[in-house]
């Protein structure tokens, strides 16, 4: 059975035919969630794509946390339902709460779009469990705001639970301890900076985004929530 996966478009998104795609290219069946709906219907699995929701007027991910999608997004996460944002919803899951830390302006000030080498730091997530520990993924990013910052207690916290799942190789951003990616206590709701549903095809240049996108159907299509 393929697994049926909400994609939540706020104002100014604009990944979300990218995470539709890979989605539908790899087994399951995307659709497109609109961030003034309240609820998510039958979904076995939902990501919050990249982009610029409401424009990061404020700062990014600080105003589309306040959307009326996210109760329903709140609710599916805390019911243990596979939850992915990649970027923009990296920082609106910080935004949030329902990831710790938050992402801050890229070291140096400047916009990074390149190819990026990430390490598989642990596979006890919905994003990294068909992974290998230090496994090498190549993986794009293309964030402003991508460096990844929370106090030292709660990086103790996150290498303690081992809820860090993706280090940059050669850390672009000035991300703590090369963070590129993170996960809930439970490991049911992962962050990321790097779009792995920009790497799911050779034609775009690599093919290693596919295993965290498989992992994540994975878990998505033998979740009970939804």
């Amino acid at each position: 059975m393929s697994a049926s996966i909400g994609v939540i478009v706020f104002p100014g998104t604009n990944c979300e035919h990218d995470a539709v795609g890979a989605v539908d290219a790899l087994g399951g069946e995307g659709r497109l969630i609109f961030h003034t709906d309240t609820s998510l219907g039958q979904l076995d699995g939902l990501i919050l794509p990249g982009g610029f929701a409401h424009g990061d007027y404020l700062r990014p991910g600080a105003i589309a946390r306040f959307s009326p999608i996210m109760e329903a997004v709140r609710t599916f996460a805390e019911a243990g339902g596979p939850v992915v944002g990649i970027c923009n919803g990296f920082q609106v899951l910080c935004e949030a709460h329902l990831l710790p830390g938050a992402l801050q302006k890229n070291r140096g000030l400047t916009f990074l779009c390149q190819p990026s080498e990430l390490e598989v730091v642990s596979t006890s997530s919905v994003l990294t469990s068909s992974a290998t520990v230090g496994q090498r993924l190549s993986v794009p990013i293309n964030h402003f705001s991508g460096s990844y910052t929370c106090d030292l207690d709660t990086l103790s916290q996150l290498e303690s639970q081992d809820r860090i799942m993706l280090r940059y190789v050669d850390n672009p951003n000035g991300s703590i301890d090369s963070i590129a990616g993170i996960s809930n206590e439970a490991g049911n709701v992962v962050g990321l900076m790097p779009h792995p549903e920009r790497a799911v095809s050779s034609l775009l240049g690599s093919e290693d985004g596919a295993v965290l996108l498989r992992s994540f159907l994975g878990a998505a299509a033998a979740a009970t929530v939804g």
